[in-house]
């Protein structure tokens, strides 16, 4: 019996063309990734019609006798509906109100195919979006997504206004419109002003972060370490193991969204930068790539990049490709990189297990294969990033007047001290550090001498 104080599930009906040059298992990894996108919404997917093509229907995405055949899906449904509420009115259900299209769609094709079957027509960037929408926390998560809708929304706007056509035109007057503007060119203008604004908003934001980081750069010296990789690899919860940290940890297709910074734990000398980002998904809208660079740019400003893998995923490979192509494009293809292969518990038995670790290991030499879950494994991750942190460290010796001890704490602190000493004037400290570091301290103990 439904329960009245838990809101219906929105019931959908999932569509998708495999074009030709799309293998089975790539197109069916695709629609099971929808079906994700669209559980992580609340909707409840009733079924999918799929169709092979060499190309989309330009009219409405699907062929005529594809539509013909979603109309009858959609009939069938309804009577099935009809007959339950007849035989057990408790069981009572709601028709298929949304489809969702595995592929971004033209204005015009989502509203022929909303008008043909008579359901909201959601293509694969509407449902990301609308997760974003409902996931942003942050000011500057909410503002970065309002601008990515908003770009979806802007040439919609204009097929609307096209549509309209001289009978949604208005004579110029006062209170009017303009000449010749239709309500939906002046919806468009209004978008693009607004638009305008979130950007000078974020510009102003971005600025204020590059700031931070470079304070936070020159400041400590400290390491810095990104987890970047698709959506639900688990990075949230790796960010969990190495930071001892509190940050949310979800079953669910893009849970974060927001950057989180926190210290790796146990500290490290030098001690380490640990950042979580937004997961990346096959066909991520270009307006929330752009959107999120500013998110991103924590990736792009690491001096070491974990690129957190599902590795009990089959489609894995897919999705590597995916955070590689992302992270091209954002510029950071050429920061330091270990492949994190998480979740090898979620292959069941040991034998699975062990196969894959041997195929991995083969393919992607130096990779790490481990469960988030396991202390050990995290452990040998923390040594890794450590090893990787202190590459590119100078040994030095630096001298301090015992009028300058205070310094002592933040080269203990920024340091791997390797000998002190001390005489009647002061102490000597023989350490390993990165050479900002090195300059920073050098600097600080000539002005106390």
């Amino acid at each position: 019996m439904q329960n009245p104080d838990k809101p219906r599930a929105k019931r959908a009906l999932i569509v998708a063309v495999q074009l030709d040059n799309v293998s089975d298992v790539e197109f069916e990894s695709s629609i099971d990734e929808l079906g994700e996108l669209a559980k992580t919404l609340g909707m409840d997917v009733v079924g999918q019609v799929t169709q092979k093509r060499s190309s989309f229907d330009s009219t409405a995405y699907v062929g005529v006798g594809k539509r013909e055949e979603i109309r009858q899906v959609l009939q069938a449904d309804q009577a099935a509906i009809d007959a339950l509420a007849y035989s057990n009115p408790s069981e009572e259900k709601e028709a298929v109100e949304y489809i969702l299209v595995d592929h971004e769609i033209s204005p015009s094709q989502a509203l022929n195919l909303e008008n043909e079957l008579g359901c909201e027509v959601m293509d694969r960037t509407v449902v990301i979006l609308e997760i974003f929408h409902r996931n942003a926390r942050s000011h500057a998560a909410q503002v970065q997504v309002e601008i990515a809708r908003l770009s979806y929304m802007a040439p919609r706007l204009r097929e609307a206004a096209k549509r309209e056509g001289p009978l949604g035109r208005q004579r110029s007057g006062t209170g009017g419109r303009g000449k010749g503007q239709s309500r939906s060119q002046l919806d468009a203008r209004k978008v693009r002003d607004r638009i305008a604004e979130l950007q000078k908003e974020i510009d102003t934001m971005e600025a204020g972060r590059d700031i931070q980081r470079s304070r936070r750069q020159e400041q400590t010296g400290l390491a810095q370490v990104a987890l970047v990789g698709y959506t639900n690899a688990g990075k949230s919860t790796l960010m969990r193991a190495l930071t001892r940290s509190e940050v949310l940890v979800a079953n669910q297709l893009f849970a974060t969204l927001d950057t989180k910074v926190r210290t790796l734990y146990p500290d490290s000398v030098p001690r380490v930068l640990v950042s979580d980002t937004v997961g990346f998904i096959k066909n991520l809208p270009h307006g929330l790539v752009a959107s999120f660079k500013s998110t991103l740019d924590e990736a792009l400003n690491a001096t070491l990049l974990l690129h957190v893998i599902d590795a009990s995923d089959p489609g894995f490979e897919m999705q590597l490709e995916v955070t590689d192509k992302v992270l091209a494009e954002i510029g950071a293809d050429t920061v330091p990189r270990i492949k994190v292969f998480n979740k090898i518990d979620y292959l069941g038995d040991v034998i699975a297990q062990e196969e894959r670790v041997a195929e991995l290991q083969s393919k992607y030499p130096g990779c790490i294969i481990l469960s988030a879950r396991n202390p050990d494994d995290i452990a040998r991750l923390h040594e890794s990033i450590v090893k990787a942190s202190q590459q590119g460290q100078i040994e030095t010796e630096i001298f301090l007047p015992w009028s300058a001890q205070d310094l002592r704490g933040e080269i203990f602190a920024s340091c791997e001290v390797l000998e002190e000493r001390a005489d009647t004037e002061g102490a000597f400290f023989r350490f390993r550090a990165t050479p900002m570091i090195v300059a920073k301290l050098n600097e600080i103990a000539d002005k106390a001498r």
